[in-house]
């Protein structure tokens, strides 16, 4: 179990509007796996950074089309949950930077 708990979170977005969010509203980013659910999503939250989370919300991210040159490429598609965390607690991603 928590080898799976690691594998739900992909990594945190840390953006402009994510720290805002962050600083104003306990809501944080992160990009997970397509398959994951909400409540594997707030099961992992609550594991890995000891936090109680309120709520989560998903979105499927379609990925972007590019051109490199004469050739057309597609990135891939991914998934973003917006975690709400409970008033006073906090998470810190860069903490001594």
């Amino acid at each position: 179990m928590s080898d799976k708990i690691y594998k739900v979170l992909k990594r945190p977005l840390i953006t402009e509007k994510s720290t805002v969010e962050k600083d104003a509203h306990n809501k944080l980013f992160f990009e997970v796996a397509r398959s994951a659910n909400k409540i594997e999503i707030k099961q992992a939250v609550e594991q890995i950074f000891k936090v109680d989370v309120l709520a989560v919300c998903t979105v499927n991210m379609k990925g972007k089309t590019k051109r490199v040159g004469r050739f057309i490429t597609h990135r891939p598609d991914w998934k973003k949950a917006v975690v709400t965390i409970k008033p006073g607690q906090r998470v810190e991603f860069f903490e001594g930077v």
